[in-house]
Parts: C-alpha cells; structure tokens; sequence
C-alpha cells in the first residue's frame, strides 16, 4: 500500500513544470448535458477500474506540457464553437499542480461552469486548497470516492486506507469554505449495507445523497480486473443526483 500524498508529490515531478502541466487531449464530451475536457497526465491514486490507466501507469511517456493560457484558451475556444457552457479538466487527477489549475480557473470567463473532478485527496489533506478554490464562484467540485468505505479504497486504489479519510475531509473543508461540490460515488464493487454506511456518513458533513459513478468495462479494464480477481457489476438503484443535471 502506498501513500497518495507522496504519489501526487513525486508525480507532480514528472508532470509538472514551473506553472505548465502535461495534457494528452483537448475533446468535447456529452457529460453534463455537453463539456469542454481537457484530459490532464498523473494521478495519486491507481484505480483498478480506471478508464486511463496506461497515462497513470506511465506518466513520463504521455501527453505535452501547457501552460493555463493555452489550456484555458482551448477550452474556452471550445466551448464556444460547441456552444458548451460548461468546461472542466479531467483525465487523471487535476489537482496535483495547484498553481497551474488555480491560474487556469482564474483566466476562464465566469460565464463558464468550471467542473472540477477530483478524488478530493489534496483537498483533504491541505484546507488552504479549499480555501484558495472559494476564490471562484463558477467552480463546482465533483468529489469522486473509491468505494464505500476504507477496504474498498484501498483494494480498488491500492492506497492506505486513511485515504478514503481525506477524501471525506475534502468534502468537508470544501463546505466549510463555501465551495459548491458535491459526492460521487464507485459503487460497482460495493454492498447495499456499505452504501448506507456512507450516506450516514455522508449525511454528517451534510449531504444527503450522492452520485452514482458507473463502471465503464472497457476491454483493458475488463482484463485487468479479471487478472486481479476483483469482482464487478454490483447493481444499485439509481443516485438521485444524475451526473447530466449537476
């Protein structure tokens, strides 16, 4: 097991340059009723389901670096052509550079929804970072968590399990600092009584339900969890926050 802090650390080496940060791909994609991505490179976490795993494995291998001008200029570009209203950096784990991501937020117009997807584990372990992203009212952080409960993010993400502690701290220092985001949840792997679990827990921060992140089988995914062993396709009743109306 290892320590996402350290990761996104020693990541953030190989990723990072001064205020520039490695990128794959700018596309428009159909979440959110329509979204300009930009598909960032290195992650703190190794999701077993993740859908960009060889970016993650090899993170020296991939994508080029942008500055925030060039990837707030692509998205915004986007947009327009796509007449999208909302924008977001996905892909990996958009966090680890701070000051790139907060230099991008403050050059896209607020006329855009900026969506931020994160696995919250920076958030959760520096306060100040929810405090620097208040700074933007067109912000909204998705929060995705790995499972239900701390076995579930360690088997999944292969992290110590206090991991799954900073992700729910995350949720917590974003409301605490008035930030609008809200919970997502990898529940393919997850029992209904693990679920409960975490809506109470949910619940004490101040939500009062989350939403439901699907596993997408695609074949490298499909194969690796078979290589693993780790059984899938738990099937749960629908979030009442679908992932188009947020």
């Amino acid at each position: 097991m290892f320590d996402p802090v350290e990761l996104a650390k020693s990541t953030a080496r190989v990723v990072c340059r001064g205020d520039m940060r490695s990128y794959y791909r700018f596309r428009p994609a159909r979440f959110y009723g329509g979204i300009a991505t930009a598909d960032c490179v290195g992650c703190c976490l190794q999701c077993v389901f993740c859908w960009s795993w060889k970016e993650v494995a090899n993170p020296e291998r991939y994508g080029r670096m942008c500055s925030p001008d060039e990837v707030a200029s692509n998205l915004v570009a986007m947009a327009r052509r796509k007449g999208f209203r909302q924008i977001r950096i996905s892909g990996n784990e958009p966090t680890i550079a701070k000051d790139h991501l907060l230099r991008v937020l403050e050059l896209i117009p607020r006329e855009y929804v900026f969506i931020l997807e994160t696995n919250g584990i920076l958030i959760g372990c520096d306060e100040t970072y929810a405090g620097d992203l208040s700074k933007f009212p067109n912000l909204r952080v998705r929060v995705s968590l790995k499972g239900a409960c701390e076995e579930e993010f360690s088997k999944l993400t292969g992290a110590r399990s206090e991991g799954f502690g900073l992700q729910l701290r995350a949720l917590e220092n974003l409301v605490n600092h008035g930030v609008r985001a809200h919970p997502a949840c990898m529940v393919s792997f997850s029992s209904d009584e693990a679920i409960g679990k975490l809506r109470q827990r949910l619940r004490g921060i101040g939500f009062e339900d989350f939403e439901i992140e699907e596993l997408v089988l695609y074949p490298a995914v499909e194969e690796r969890l078979k290589r693993l062993g780790i059984e899938y396709g738990v099937s749960h009743e629908p979030s009442c926050i679908p992932r188009e109306q947020i």
